[in-house]
């Protein structure tokens, strides 16, 4: 189950936040308070879930959980800067 739920978090990672916040504590153990997951769930969503994983897994952010989560955050950074390329080719079609 929590293989089908981690190749999920590759698709949709926000299903799978609101998925694991109803059904279970895994994001709250592993954040001190609600603000940081709340703004992750829509601004950072693969960084959120690596985080949680670490420090559900390991308890800290070290190591190969160090390099995951600095993967989910350039993922993250990517799907927001890859968006907006998109637009901007779209503004460029339009006006032409």
């Amino acid at each position: 189950m929590s293989c089908l739920l981690a190749a999920f978090a590759l698709l949709l990672p926000r299903t799978v936040i609101l998925i694991l916040v109803i059904f279970s504590d895994y994001i709250g153990r592993a954040w001190q308070n609600d603000l940081w997951p709340f703004l992750g769930f829509f601004f950072m969503p693969y960084t959120t879930l690596a985080y949680s994983w670490a420090m559900n897994s390991a308890g800290k952010v070290d190591g190969i959980q160090l390099v995951i989560v600095i993967i989910a955050a350039l993922l993250d950074v990517g799907s927001i800067t890859g968006g907006e390329q998109v637009v901007r080719k779209r503004r460029a079609r339009a006006e032409s």
